[in-house]
């Protein structure tokens, strides 16, 4: 595997490639990020799906726990993946999406389908225009090593803080 941003970058990930290094299958999503078609909400509905299993069985401390855990375990495997990829911030690269979306349904947490179908819209609209702090995040600290890992999941989790904006005010 070309360890060095020198080389041409993969056009789009394998399967071979998901499981060569458990960085990748951290970063893609466990696959979600292979998705031909909008890897970032593939994503986004994993993230969902996994919040919706596991949410039963977590309390709110432990989703904090596990949020600021996959945050640190993501910065890695998303600094790994890039640099293994020699794309600065590939949108295969889909657990920014997972954690910072995590982030958003355990803070409105309680709440049905509808507020988390709303917040899912949000969230993603947020995510895909990159405007504002989301631009400057994703402006700010791109490119590879411990940096660029850090601003894949930065840009996520400005647009999570926008979408929990929208919905405070919303509230209100």
């Amino acid at each position: 595997m070309p360890d060095t941003a020198n080389d041409a970058p993969l056009t789009r990930p394998t399967w071979r490639f998901l499981f060569a290094h458990p960085a990748h299958f951290l970063a893609l999503g466990a696959g979600a990020g292979l998705s031909r078609l909008a890897p970032g909400t593939a994503g986004t509905l994993w993230a969902w799906v996994a919040f919706l299993l596991l949410d039963p069985l977590l309390t709110p401390l432990t989703w904090a726990v596990v949020i600021a855990a996959a945050t640190l375990a993501g910065w890695w495997a998303c600094t790994v993946t890039a640099r293994h990829l020699r794309v600065a911030d590939s949108g295969h690269i889909v657990w920014d999406e997972a954690v910072a979306f995590w982030l958003v349904l355990w803070m409105i947490s309680p709440s049905g389908f509808w507020a988390q179908l709303a917040a899912f819209l949000i969230f993603r609209l947020f995510d895909m225009v990159k405007i504002g702090p989301m631009a400057w995040a994703d402006r700010t600290f791109k490119g590879f090593g411990p940096r660029g890992g850090f601003g894949i999941l930065l840009d996520d989790f400005a647009a999570a803080f926008c979408t929990l904006l929208v919905i405070a005010l919303w509230r209100l």
